[in-house]
């Protein structure tokens, strides 16, 4: 097919680009082509970009979303397809690529079905289980990595624990992760950190990249050594949608290189923050059991009663014992009185003879009066002794004579030298207030009780 000649010698590289596109497609119609997916990425529009490659050569494919969804299965790396498109340059970056119309499946590519083999068996052996699973440490101090060194995996993790936790020890365990050998290698240096046992956690990880460029990491050498470590292992290789053997067999999977360092150590901001906020939560806690206990304490000081307080009370209850005797014998003299007239007044009217009644009743006038007063002195006297008991027992009278209390500082009275320890602290209680003391023995040395 001919196509018209550019006015000018020179032409420009969108010029370029779009007579190749325009001869690629009306010189090479739609046709199938099989091969295996590699490199699958589908983009936020839904638009699917992948490889498609054989043992010779690959070639960018690019199936958009509206064909994307009719497809009966979902694209994987890996996996063996047959695609009709038509083959066509994109023009922005000049790469050659085919539009995929339509594709089925022709069957899974021989790295993943040796992926699929590999895992179905170490699964059978039970190194995927979960009980053999070690817990990681909380706050590891030493951390090991298997990657790298030229790797931008490292930088990551690098950063990462900077950033999270920056006083964590790292110790870098080199080896290729991906080329001929690195499997070996890369299980040489699990093996070689366990041995040494200077780490308490280990992370093996690297970048996305291919199936192939990850295959060090499903190669049963590596899987082996992971199982074998008895270090915990965290697994961090490739990018969210890669999966290797190692991510199975690890005691955890990591989506990537730098979210296994976030799952290694804890942010030291977070910490912080929770460390203010239960600092703040004991100091409410401790402030609440004061609050309580302070309003316990007045409870209970509002119910104590100082020993005054009970003599004045039984003082005020025995003048008022004092004013209901008086009263019971002025009443019971009154009616003395009264029979008395009436007696009286009787014998004056029933006996003629006055004169022999008459010194009959001064006699008992007398006896009367007599047991009256004897009566009366008795019960001054038995008052005089309440009131004298009364002033002996009180404790004030006895510091009024210059005498002294004795108290521990707990409160408990002391009465034998026995009780106070030299040195100790003791508080005096007197007449006018109280003071404090502290006890010296004489030479230095406790009495002791005469037997």
């Amino acid at each position: 097919m001919l196509f018209p000649r550019p006015a000018s010698d020179v032409i420009s590289v969108s010029v370029l680009n779009r007579l190749a596109r325009d001869l690629l497609e009306s010189g090479l119609p739609a046709t199938w082509v099989s091969g295996e997916i590699s490199n699958l990425t589908v983009a936020a529009s839904g638009h699917a970009y992948f490889s498609l490659k054989d043992g010779g050569a690959q070639v960018r494919c690019v199936m958009f979303r509206p064909r994307l969804a009719q497809l009966p299965f979902k694209l994987g790396n890996g996996l063996q397809v047959e695609l009709r498109g038509a083959a066509t340059i994109y023009e922005a970056r000049g790469d050659f690529q085919i539009n995929v119309e339509t594709m089925r499946a022709a069957g899974q590519g021989q790295l993943f079905e040796a992926f699929e083999r590999l895992k179905a068996r170490l699964a059978a052996e039970g190194l995927f289980a979960a009980e053999r699973k070690k817990p990681l440490p909380a706050f590891p101090h030493k951390v090991g990595i298997v990657t790298s060194p030229a790797a931008a995996a490292l930088r990551d993790v690098v950063t990462t624990f900077g950033r999270r936790m920056p006083g964590t020890e790292l110790i870098l365990y080199p080896t290729p992760v991906q080329g001929d050998g690195a499997a070996r290698q890369i299980a040489a240096a699990i093996l070689a950190a366990d041995a040494r046992a200077e780490v308490e956690l280990l992370i093996v990880c690297r970048g996305g990249g291919s199936i192939e460029d990850l295959w060090a990491f499903n190669e049963e050498v590596v899987a082996r050594a992971i199982a074998a470590t008895r270090l915990p292992v965290i697994s961090g290789v490739g990018h969210e949608t890669d999966f290797t053997i190692c991510d199975f067999v690890a005691d955890l999977r990591a989506p990537t290189p730098t979210a296994a360092a976030e799952l290694a150590v804890p942010d030291r901001t977070e910490l912080a923050q929770r460390l203010s906020q239960l600092q703040q939560a004991c100091r409410r806690a401790v402030r609440r059991r004061l609050d309580d206990k302070s309003q316990q304490l007045d409870l209970k000081a509002q119910r104590l009663r100082h020993p005054g307080e009970r003599l004045e009370r039984q003082r005020e209850r025995l003048q008022l014992l004092h004013q209901r005797l008086d009263q019971k014998l002025s009443t019971r003299m009154q009616g003395a009185r009264l029979a008395l007239q009436r007696a009286t007044s009787q014998v004056e009217r029933l006996r003629p003879d006055l004169d022999r009644p008459a010194a009959r009743l001064d006699a008992l006038r007398q006896r009367l009066s007599a047991a009256t007063i004897g009566q009366l002195h008795r019960r001054q006297l038995q008052l005089l002794r309440c009131q004298t008991t009364l002033t002996a027992i009180n404790p004030e009278a006895v510091l009024e004579r210059g005498y002294a209390i004795v108290q521990k500082m707990d409160g408990a009275v002391a009465r034998s030298p026995q009780e106070l320890a030299e040195g100790e602290r003791i508080r005096l209680r007197l007449a006018q207030g109280s003071t404090e003391a502290r006890i010296e023995h004489p030479n230095g040395h406790q009495p002791t009780l005469p037997f």
